[in-house]
């Protein structure tokens, strides 16, 4: 469990100076409270003695006072800077941990649940905290503060302490092996609180879905479920914590027992005084603390070990795309050519794609056909390094995609994928999330070009109206011309359209493509249409099947080959077309 700990090491380094004062504060502060019992002690034993004057008692005060200044000011101290020194891990790591997700690949979330990543970055983070922080405060005060109180009853009276203390091993084995299985048990809790995160991501995420289908009874006992196992497994960790502190409790107060049968004897006999008897009773009232503290700190840390067992295999995880040492980072013409390129996801898959071979003169439009799950969007993954090609079989003006710095090589690219994904921001923020510095003058450009400036005016606050999570208060085809216009705005060389005017109706398809056209004249564009409509402006076109190209050629040649695919698609659609029109 320990080991898990390395990962802040290099955080304890950086803040070690507030870990420093901190610990001097909590000495401070444990100096002044081990002090009272002292104090106390000569009172005893001066009204015991009947010696009591006024000064006496108004010095003992003025003592009593500066120590309890000490002690507040001791506890303000070690919680600013060993609390503070925590919160600024726990930032920190969540900030590691945060950035360490966005260099991961795409397989690496078709693996992980949000919901669980979600739990890991807050839940996980906060029993992170506790444990670079409030466990430092409970190990230090407990140890010293036994070994304080410890060496001073025993200089005291060894005989009597002796006696007194016998019930103290038997709180230390109840720590060391009650701390094992409450680490167990609370891996399985933060493990629930991620499922439970997960059932509540996923099911507001769909809420719309979950409504038109009327299953909101059928989610809400999904969620009841996983609620009671939650539950569950934190009774199972409560059940086994809560023995401890009345155990602890009831072991210390053994001590205190010893201490009035042995003790007062030996108060009668005269071996000790009221005063001594009344200090070692105050000292085993106090020994309560670090006993409960070790406790404490073996929870924490078991707690935070479990938890940083968790973060620890995210940041442990390697993306599986990454860029090259010194890779290319010099401007592009957009010339593609993809050679004997196959494909596939995973060693127990059958290929996605096999044997494509295409070229994409720089400035030329290139159009892509092909049924649903023929291999189209992999293709244009492939591109960018989305997914990452077999070496040696995509090349950007003549070199190996591989050869090029990853950042430069997806800023070449900009694609407008099929789900639209649009951010809750501003209209006008999404359309320029991709731009360096935001443009009105361009950003009003590209919204012309997609035809989404026609539709600003009916939007409640025009260019600033927030579009809702997910773009969802917008209509498929205005989240689509949306993200249109943020491809088009960054004026990156090569443009990928993934069927992205299936949403529009045909006029503003036409429109959107004859703009388009004036707008990218010289440089490369892909666009993937089940529209014959879309593609017919193509130079040249490629038919996929199967994850082959079966059909390439212009428009006008593939027409001319009655027996193939996009021919019989045209004549389909010219027939859906005619009875539009007719009805």
């Amino acid at each position: 469990m320990l080991k898990e700990f390395r990962t802040l090491l290099p955080f304890v380094r950086k803040y070690r100076r507030m870990y420093i004062f901190g610990i001097f504060w909590l000495l401070v502060t444990s100096g002044g409270q081990l002090l009272i019992p002292q104090f106390i002690r000569i009172a005893i034993d001066m009204i015991a003695e009947g010696a009591v004057d006024l000064s006496s008692v108004a010095e003992l005060m003025g003592w009593l006072l500066l120590t309890a200044v000490l002690i507040a000011a001791g506890r303000f101290g070690w919680r600013y800077y060993i609390h503070g020194a925590s919160r600024r891990i726990e930032k920190e790591l969540r900030d590691k941990l945060f950035n360490h997700l966005l260099s991961l690949s795409g397989s690496f979330y078709n693996r992980t649940r949000i919901g669980d990543l979600m739990a890991r970055a807050t839940n996980d983070m906060n029993a992170i905290r506790m444990a670079s922080g409030m466990a430092l405060v409970a190990l230090t005060d407990g140890l010293l503060m036994s070994a304080a109180i410890l060496t001073i009853i025993f200089i005291q009276n060894p005989a009597l302490a002796l006696i007194v203390i016998l019930p103290l091993p038997l709180i230390t084995f109840l720590v060391l092996f009650l701390g094992k299985l409450v680490g167990q048990l609370f891996r399985s809790v933060q493990e629930g609180f991620s499922t439970l995160s997960e059932q509540a991501q996923e099911s507001l995420a769909g809420i719309r879905v979950i409504k038109s289908f009327v299953k909101e009874e059928y989610f809400a006992n999904r969620f009841r479920n996983a609620n009671d196992e939650y539950q569950t497994r934190n009774m199972r960790l409560i059940r086994i914590w809560g023995m401890f502190f009345p155990l602890v409790t009831f072991l210390s107060g053994l001590t205190s027992l010893l201490l009035l049968r042995f003790g007062g004897v030996a108060v009668v006999v005269g071996e000790i005084s009221a005063g001594d008897f009344v200090q070692t009773l105050s000292y085993l009232e106090m020994m309560i603390w670090p006993m409960l503290g070790m406790g404490f700190t073996v929870n924490l840390l078991q707690r935070g070990g479990a938890s940083l067992s968790r973060v620890n295999q995210i940041l442990q995880e390697e993306p599986d795309i990454t860029s090259p040492v010194n890779g290319i980072r010099t401007p592009v013409h957009g010339s593609i050519e993809i050679r004997n390129l196959s494909y596939q996801y995973s060693d127990t898959e059958d290929d996605a794609l096999r044997n494509i071979d295409l070229t994409v003169p720089a400035g030329s439009i290139l159009g892509i056909l092909g049924r649903t799950g023929s291999g189209k969007s992999t293709l244009i993954k492939l591109l960018p390094r989305l997914l990452d090609p077999p070496r040696g079989t995509i090349f950007l003006d003549g070199r190996d995609i591989h050869d090029y710095d990853l950042s430069w090589l997806r800023l070449q690219f900009a694609i407008v994928a099929q789900d639209n994904f649009l951010f809750s921001q501003t209209i006008r923020d999404n359309i320029g999330f991709g731009m360096s510095v935001s443009d009105d003058e361009r950003i009003l450009h590209v919204a012309d070009v997609s035809t989404i400036s026609r539709d600003i005016e009916n939007f409640p606050a025009g260019w600033d109206t927030q579009v809702g999570e997910r773009g969802i208060t917008l209509s498929g085809g205005q989240k689509q011309r949306v993200s249109i216009s943020r491809a088009l705005a960054t004026d990156h060389g090569i443009l990928i359209f993934d069927d992205a005017l299936s949403a529009v109706d045909t006029e503003t398809e036409e429109r959107i493509l004859d703009q388009l056209l004036r707008e990218r004249a010289g440089k490369t564009s892909i666009i993937i249409s089940h529209r014959v409509s879309t593609l017919k402006t193509a130079d040249h076109i490629a038919v996929i099947e199967h994850g082959r190209v079966v059909q390439h050629g212009t428009h006008t040649e593939l027409l001319e080959d009655e027996d193939g695919f996009y021919a019989e698609i045209a004549a389909l659609q010219r027939l859906e077309s005619a009875g539009d029109q007719t009805s």
